[in-house]
């Protein structure tokens, strides 16, 4: 029997009635009885940027002959991508507006509200995802008062009802998220519950699974299970945010915010270099000094900056001036892994302010960008036979990874001496990487050790390539008939690349460890050949004059 294109039609139809009949209940389910007002409107203590929300009144073409402007079409363009999406609905630029403080820009964003209510009012799947609810929430609770109070009853009365369903909706799906997404969403329920009288279960419910939720991402050390330094301080932004919504409300802070709060601000402090940014690891960009000063700040923890995070896998190495992290750990669990790069061992290095060897760092919006910096050939370690030490899946998750992990540490008063290793390779052809890292002399000489053993026979050579990534503002070139580097610092320091064997080769390479535009710069590669069972490569780095 024939099935025509008539009968399809009509299935889909029909199919489609089902769908828009499941939205429409769900969002009647999510109706609740509307407070009269918040009871209690926690404090934004974050300071948002004039700059840009300058710039947002301009595009909206807010001027003093219009004022206000309603613009429905900035909420989903044509060419709207996730990231545009999360931060519209999220309305994280109500900060900027707040810190702008002119009367234009308070009422250019009580407009917005009123529009977002007209537009998205009712519960759709892609502006209702709990992290952007979750979000969106707690910047319209706690800058209620600078861009609503006041207002004709009508308004706070659809305003306090849609906190009221988006609350709600968090309640019922903010496991549907993980990592950092899943704090936020619950921060979301918890100002809910804060504010609105009669809605305490929420306080209760956001609590408990922020507990599970801690046990399952914080490791013991203080890091993030996903080995990421900007996830470590998204969480931490959030969880202050929650020690100070619950003070606002004249409920206690569990004992185990208060001490994942201290163990994430020690943990974080190892990636912070000297020109007070962060080293570009797992997704992370070097980072705005002010934020994350403001946030380390609004923590208020004073500890030194930890040496070792041995569950998180990453050291620090100090001597003299020079300043050198290396990543020695496992791959994270799944879903944690599919943002972390395949950059098992390796490292960066800074003397003082300046930045020596990085990483080649990420990319804030372009999943393209994003997917090809997580390669191991954009990370100052080995790659063998041009694969990476983990398996990066075209679902973006690892395959084959780094399981095991080896790291001693040995330090006196004068030098360091770091010996590490993994198994990323042994799965393809028997093969662990070894890296040995030593620095002496007030830091003015490194050597550093790289040793490939396999447990198996080899059937052909395996070939090797040790990359050492160099920052934009160095300059590099070959001097010695081409078998050693010369790096000149911006102000005028020198330092010398030797290598013991292998062919050493200067070639482009890029940096994006901020912004949206990557910068060109070089690095060194030392090229090998493995035909037996192990074969070693020494470098050093020595500061010149």
């Amino acid at each position: 029997m024939l099935i025509s294109s008539i009968d399809i039609l009509d299935a889909l139809k029909t199919r489609a009635g089902h769908m828009a009949c499941h939205t429409v209940f769900y969002d009647w389910s999510l109706r609740g009885q509307t407070p009269d007002r918040l009871i209690v409107r926690p404090v934004d203590p974050w300071r948002g940027d004039a700059a840009k929300a300058q710039d947002l009144l301009n595009a909206a073409g807010v001027q003093e002959r219009t004022g206000p402007q309603w613009q429905t079409d900035w909420w989903s363009p044509e060419d709207a991508d996730e990231l545009w999406i999360s931060h519209m609905h999220g309305f994280g630029w109500l900060r900027d507006l707040r810190t702008l403080g002119t009367p234009h820009a308070r009422e250019q964003g009580r407009l917005m509200i009123e529009n977002w209510l007209s537009a998205y009012g009712s519960w759709n799947a892609q502006n209702w995802r709990p992290d952007i609810t979750g979000r969106r929430l707690a910047m319209w609770i706690c800058h209620y008062d600078f861009f609503c109070g006041g207002h004709d009853e009508a308004f706070e009365d659809q305003f306090l009802s849609s906190i009221v369903k988006q609350a709600k909706h968090l309640s019922n799906t903010f496991s549907m998220t993980k990592g950092a997404n899943r704090m936020e969403s619950l921060k979301g329920l918890l100002y809910a519950g804060i504010a609105l009288e009669g809605y305490e279960k929420w306080i209760d419910q956001s609590l408990k699974c922020l507990e599970h939720a801690i046990d399952e991402q914080i490791l013991a050390d203080g890091g993030h299970v996903s080995r990421s330094p900007a996830t470590m301080l998204e969480i931490l932004e959030i969880l202050v945010d929650i020690r100070s919504a619950l003070t606002a409300g004249a409920y206690p802070v569990p004992d185990h915010i208060a001490s994942t709060i201290d163990s994430v601000s020690a943990a974080l402090r190892l990636f912070r270099y000297r020109d007070r940014k962060f080293g570009v690891f797992n997704g992370t960009q070097e980072g705005d000094i002010e934020t994350i000063d403001s946030i380390l700040a609004q923590a208020g923890t004073h500890t030194k900056a930890k040496t070792s995070l041995p569950d998180t896998g990453f050291e620090r190495l100090e001597c003299g001036r020079s300043l050198i992290v290396i990543d020695t750990g496992r791959a994270p669990p799944a879903p944690y892994d599919k943002t972390a790069h395949a950059g098992a061992l390796g490292f960066e290095l800074s003397y003082g302010k300046e930045r020596i060897f990085v990483s080649c760092g990420t990319h804030p919006a372009n999943e393209d960008w994003r997917e090809a910096l997580r390669f191991t050939a954009a990370h100052n370690t080995a790659c063998i036979d041009y694969r990476n030490s983990c398996e990066i899946k075209k679902d973006g998750y690892f395959g084959r990874k780094v399981t095991k992990t080896t790291c001693e540490r040995e330090q006196t008063r004068d030098a360091v001496l770091l010996d590490a290793s993994h198994n990323g390779y042994v799965a393809l052809n028997g093969i662990t990487h070894e890296r040995k890292i030593y620095m002496a002399d007030e830091g003015h000489d490194i050597r550093g050790e790289d040793d490939f053993t396999s447990t198996l026979d080899l059937m052909k050579p395996v070939e090797t390539a040790i990359r050492f990534h160099i920052h934009p503002n160095v300059k590099a070139s070959l001097v010695n008939e081409g078998q050693e580097v010369l790096l000149r610092m911006p102000g005028g320091m020198g330092w010398r690349f030797k290598h013991s064997t292998g062919v050493l080769k200067l070639e482009d390479s890029l940096y994006l460890g901020e912004g949206i535009t990557h910068r060109k710069t070089q690095q060194i590669v030392i090229y090998g050949r493995m035909s037996e069972g192990d074969a070693c490569v020494k470098w050093s780095l020595k500061r010149e004059g």
